[in-house]
């Protein structure tokens, strides 16, 4: 799977890591709805932190279609709940 990380770039990640993205994306998604800012911040730095640890960068020439997107660290909660879908950032 490829994972655009907003003003990142791209990485290449394992699909047998999606249990361990999953379960960052759940708290984060509990803590948005539950208006909890510093649990937000917190639990965004360690699911990108995941992906950037799990996965393998991308060349930036390189320009393959993200089969995911994730928000830049500094993103507000605001701008992260424009981007969730039902399952939250992350499908499954």
């Amino acid at each position: 799977m490829i994972v655009r990380i907003m003003g990142e770039g791209q990485v290449s990640l394992g699909d047998e890591h999606l249990a361990e993205l999953n379960k960052l994306d759940d708290e984060l998604l509990a803590e948005m709805e539950s208006g909890d800012e510093e649990g937000f911040r917190r639990t965004l730095g360690a699911l990108l932190d995941a992906v950037r640890r799990l996965g393998e960068p991308l060349p930036d020439e390189a320009l393959e279609p993200s089969e995911l997107i994730l928000p830049e660290p500094g993103a507000t909660l605001d701008e992260v709940k424009g981007m969730l879908n039902d399952d939250g950032l992350i499908p499954g």
